[in-house]
Parts: C-alpha cells; structure tokens; sequence
C-alpha cells in the first residue's frame, strides 16, 4: 500500500513515520524545502521523544522519502493547519489547498482522509470540490475523516494506542479508511459519519478549554482572596467525583487554543460557555503580563533601579518546542514592550535558538534574576531551589507556592 501524507508537521510527520514503520510505503509532501532536505536525511524539525530514530529508521530502509509534489498513491491523508483569521473565523484554506493538489493524482479505489480539525461540513465540502473538478470519479473514491488526539511529548506511544473516531462521506469510505488505520493503530476504531466525526474533535478541545478555565479563573479569585490554589486544587481534588486540572498562564497550541472558535465562529448563539472560555483563558495571559509589570515597577521604587527578570519558558505546554498561540510567548513579549530599560532573561529550554528573543540558560538566569517569573512548567525547572532574595511568580505550578 502506498499513501501519501500532505503535511509534515508535529502530526503529519509521525503519523507518516509510524504508518512507514508499520509496511507502508509513505511518500511524506511539504512546501518548506528545508523540511524535505531535512527527513530525508533521516532527521525531524520538530521535539518529539523517540521520533528522531524511527525518522532514520523507516528513511534508511526507504519506506519514507519527502518530497515537495505529491505522487500516485492508494491512500491520500491531510494533515495540514486549520488556522482562524483575525475574526477568530476557522481557516481552511491550506485543507482546500492540500486537497486541489492531490485531485489530479485520485482514481478509481483510492481513500482520502482529512486529518486536519476543520469545522463541521468541511469533508462534505472537499468532497464537492473532488467531484466537481473529477466527475468521472463519483462514487468511486473513498473520502473520510479521522481527526488525531495525541498529545505532544507521547504521540508515537498514543498514536498507536489511543482509541480512533472515523467518519465517513458513507458506511464505505468509513470502513475503508478503518481497514487502514487498522494497519497501524491498536487502540478501537470507532465508525461514525463524518460530520460526527468532525464535531467530536472540536467537543473534544472544547470541553478540556471550558475545564481549564474554570482551573484559570479559581487562581484569579484564590489571589485576589489570599488561598493557594494549588493546595486548593489538591484538596478539592480529594471529592470522590471532583477532577480539577491545574491552572496556568493561559491555554496555546494549535488545537484547544483553536478548535473552540470553529464552533463558535458557526454556533455563535449556542457555544455560550465554550465562548466564555475563550476569554477567560485569553484573560489569564493578559492577567499574568499585569502581575508581571506590577512586580517590576515594586521593586524599582523598592530598590531604585531597573530589575533583572527572567521568562521561564515560551512553549504553549510543558517539555515541547512548540511556541504556536503560546500564552507565555504572549506574556514575555507584552512585558517586554512595556518596560524597554529593564533587562531581561529569557528562556526555553526546548529550542536552540529563537528569530525574536535572546535565549538564556535556565540555570544561569535563574541566578543572575531578581524577578524570576515561571510560564511553563518544564521539568528542568522543578530541579531548582526556592530563593527567598528573589521575587518569584509562579503561574504555572513549578514550586507551587
């Protein structure tokens, strides 16, 4: 089986590695060159434990090349960003784009699958937009969609193992796509329509955006009423049925800082708490960058000078190197505009080098720092000591204090 995976970022490429390590012959397409000259010599251009030798691994053996145009393949899978405008309005452009490329390639047999989240209807739209260009290939394709859930840091594990939910144009498609994915994944396979499909996705994201924020919105009112709301948090957590997540600096990435816009966008009248959310995790990176400046202007009429800070982190998440709608990345770069004399240290651990910000060792700003100022909770991190002589603000649970 041959199958040609359109996309080649933190999802694309190890689902194509790992469809690769499982017999299949994967032809990997991306429009960055760098990208492509990159996989094929057995490297990634991402962070993802693991992934680095099962890249060189399946390159080696030939059972994945990159390249820049698609070529014939059984099975033709999207896996390319669904972005939102400044409207907050869902992006498919770069989905319609992937799929206009691979038309002419389609015939008679062959499986399309859209990977990336896209709003409901969306497959029914590609689908469409096929037909209209192909006509002689009606009801002779296969098109469905299989949204991914893996998470960052474990998604060669997860993307074997996790349970699967698979939407088809029509019963067909849904069971050809599950006869592929069968081929790789261990966890069930789930049939269902594809609108379904597409909406369970975007329920998904929304629902862990709505239950981060109600963590977000407990640590605004435990400041303003004096509680730890890490000790909070723990206590509560001891209720039988009660499972509050941990708060932080705000919600990033490309998937819950997102996916609930896209019902939001076209359910405006009906996501009324989804939409609540939102804000109240937007806020909570507003509100960090506040606490930041108000502890900068403290200690320069306390000590009569401008302060050394340091940003701990600019990953949307813990242990990753992705920086995309990162609410630290948001902070850091707020702060910074508004206090131009004072020096700053910024770090991530997770990237060698960043086009904006100067990247420091985390050890070595934590030292020279007299505002030290966690916005991610990376492991490294929780190997340092608290320092009384330093002002510490803690948003994302490093010493939990």
């Amino acid at each position: 089986m041959k199958a040609c995976f359109m996309g080649l970022g933190y999802i694309g490429l190890p689902t194509a590695i790992v469809a690769a390590r499982h017999g299949i012959e994967v032809t990997g397409v991306d429009i960055n060159p760098k990208v492509i000259e990159t996989i094929n010599q057995g490297k990634i251009h991402i962070v993802e434990p693991g992934l680095q030798e099962l890249c060189n691994e399946v390159v080696s053996s030939g059972k994945l090349k990159a390249v820049l145009s698609p070529q014939e393949s059984d099975v033709y899978l999207i896996v390319v960003p669904t972005p939102f405008t400044g409207n907050h309005e869902p992006d498919i452009s770069y989905v319609e784009s992937a799929t206009r490329t691979v038309i002419p390639f389609l015939k008679e047999g062959d499986l399309f699958i859209i990977e990336s989240t896209s709003p409901v209807g969306t497959t029914e739209k590609m689908e469409k937009l096929i037909f209209s260009l192909r006509p002689e290939l009606k009801d002779k394709l296969f098109i469905a969609y299989c949204p991914e859930r893996v998470l960052p840091g474990n998604v060669i594990y997860e993307l074997v193992h996790n349970d699967r939910v698979i939407g088809g144009i029509d019963d067909a498609s849904t069971q050809k796509a599950k006869d592929f994915y069968a081929r790789f994944v261990k966890g069930t396979l789930h049939g269902t329509n594809a609108r379904t499909a597409e909406m369970c996705k975007l329920t998904e994201n929304s629902s862990r955006d709505v239950q981060i924020a109600f963590a977000n919105e407990l640590s605004l009112i435990c400041d303003k009423a004096g509680i730890n709301v890490w000790e909070l948090i723990e206590l509560a957590n001891k209720h039988p049925r009660v499972n509050i997540l941990q708060p932080g600096s705000g919600v990033g990435g490309h998937c819950i800082a997102v996916d609930p816009y896209f019902l939001t966008a076209d359910f405006p009248m009906e996501s009324q708490i989804i939409g609540k959310a939102r804000e109240i995790n937007n806020y909570k990176a507003f509100w960090c960058a506040e606490k930041v400046q108000s502890a900068i202007k403290g200690f320069e009429l306390k000590n009569h000078r401008e302060p050394i800070v340091a940003l701990m982190g600019l990953a949307f998440k813990p242990n990753i190197d992705d920086l995309r709608e990162s609410p630290a990345k948001y902070i850091a770069t707020k702060v910074m505009q508004g206090h131009n004399d004072a020096d700053f240290l910024i770090v991530e651990p997770n990237i060698s080098e960043h086009k904006v910000f100067k990247l420091t060792d985390y050890k070595e700003a934590y030292e020279k720092a007299d505002i030290v100022v966690f916005l991610v909770a990376h492991t490294p991190f929780k190997e340092l000591l608290w320092r009384d002589d330093k002002v510490i603000l803690d948003f994302c649970g490093v010493f939990k204090k």
